[in-house]
């Protein structure tokens, strides 16, 4: 009875591991039905084309500049007594930054202010003899020479007195002078001078420079062949105020990190002959500093928008003797799931390539499925079977050429 036993739960055991077999064979035969059911057919990959708003972006080498630059210096010889300001500070237009010892100064405005009164009295004094010689003259009483005299004597004063007044003015501007204030809001940078040093008029290192950074401007160039683009859109704007700003962004030299968007400024009256680029300035707000006066930066200037244009993956453009092509698939026309086709060879007219993406002019029209991997294969009407679909990406959305992130330019 044991032996007998122990044959039927060999049997039972065998019997469950053939139904397993069976079972995973049948499985795993359904899984790849797809490439047993057609033999010796090349198998594809496939994207859709997509009709979609595709930006036009021109890209250019460019260093970044201050809005305003201005070097602080003294317009006055004197003694530097305080500075009002620390290094790296930003201050406004109006802020008083340094002083020079006024008491020079002041002293030559007493002086010519007590030559202005003096100058006054005689002139004073002049017109009131002048009234009493006109009248005498009036009655033949004196002789005309002697009230032509005093009217020459009067015009003398008056000039004196005019040039006091000048020298008052002069005076009290030395005075002004004295206190050196920021001709430009920005940020300051390293003092050039200590207090109690001597300082001299439009001394070349000055006192300390003042860069205003927010915002700031980035000069860059771009090739003279699409120059034509860059007018089309200033004329565009131009014509339309509503349009919204040229869209600009500065990426950091290794073309990564997206450090500012702005707005185009102008564009120069002349292509550069040596070079054979045009220099282009765009404005930046920049209120964490990211952009530093002379940086290096990359430009992206968004010149149009292409609005509904087909696009493919670009590694469905190939290229070949008569130009670009790419393989478009035929489905059955009676079953457009089917996961077999033919495929079209067919030229192309390739346009802007942007993200991975080719944006099509001509030959491939939104909604036919193109060839993206497996094309070395394929000859003009080769049937293949389509392993998988591709989804072809998507751009970021834009609105009038700019992104969310952009609709809103503060300077």
């Amino acid at each position: 009875m044991p032996a007998r036993a122990s044959r039927k739960k060999y049997w039972i055991f065998g019997i469950v591991i053939i139904a397993g077999l069976l079972s995973w064979q049948f499985f795993f035969s359904g899984k790849e039905k797809r490439t047993d059911m057609n033999p010796g057919l090349p198998p594809v990959r496939v994207a859709k084309a997509i009709a979609q708003n595709v930006p036009q972006f021109l890209s250019g080498l460019g260093t970044v500049i201050p809005s305003g630059d201005v070097l602080v210096q003294s317009r006055v010889d004197g003694q530097l007594m305080k500075l009002h300001f620390k290094e790296g500070q930003r201050v406004k237009a109006g802020d008083l930054l340094a002083e020079i010892d006024s008491r020079p100064f002041k002293a030559s405005l007493n002086q010519a202010l007590g030559a202005l009164q003096r100058d006054m009295a005689q002139l004073e004094n002049a017109r009131r003899d002048l009234a009493r010689y006109e009248k005498l003259a009036k009655g033949d009483y004196i002789a005309e020479q002697q009230y032509e005299n005093q009217k020459a004597l009067v015009r003398q004063y008056q000039g004196t007195v005019d040039a006091d007044q000048a020298a008052v003015a002069s005076a009290r501007l030395q005075v002004e002078y004295s206190s050196i204030t920021a001709p430009i809001s920005g940020r300051l940078g390293l003092r050039a001078v200590d207090e109690g040093n001597q300082v001299k008029a439009n001394d070349s290192q000055g006192i300390a420079r003042i860069t205003e950074t927010n915002p700031c401007d980035v000069l860059f160039t771009i090739p003279e062949n699409q120059v034509y683009l860059v007018s089309e859109a200033l004329h565009e704007k131009e014509r339309n105020p509503a349009h919204p700003p040229i869209l600009a962004q500065a990426w950091d030299r290794e073309n990564r990190v997206l450090l500012a968007t702005g707005e185009l400024l102008s564009l120069d009256n002349q292509i550069d002959s040596a070079t054979g680029t045009v220099r282009l300035k765009a404005r930046f707000p920049n209120p964490d500093d990211k952009l530093f006066p002379n940086q290096f930066v990359n430009v992206r200037l968004l010149v149009r928008v292409l609005k509904d244009a087909a696009t493919i993956p670009s590694a469905a453009v190939q290229l070949g003797a008569k130009g670009s092509y790419c393989y478009v698939v035929n489905r059955p026309e009676d079953d457009e799931d089917s996961d077999t086709g033919a495929v079209v060879y067919t030229e192309i007219k390739p346009g802007l390539n942007i993200e991975g993406l080719t944006v099509v002019d001509s030959g491939v029209d939104p909604g036919q499925y193109v060839v993206v991997d497996g094309i070395d294969r394929l000859r003009d009407g080769s049937r293949v079977v389509i392993a998988a679909e591709m989804e072809t990406p998507r751009i970021a959305a834009l609105d009038d050429g700019q992104t969310d992130a952009d609709k809103s330019l503060d300077f």
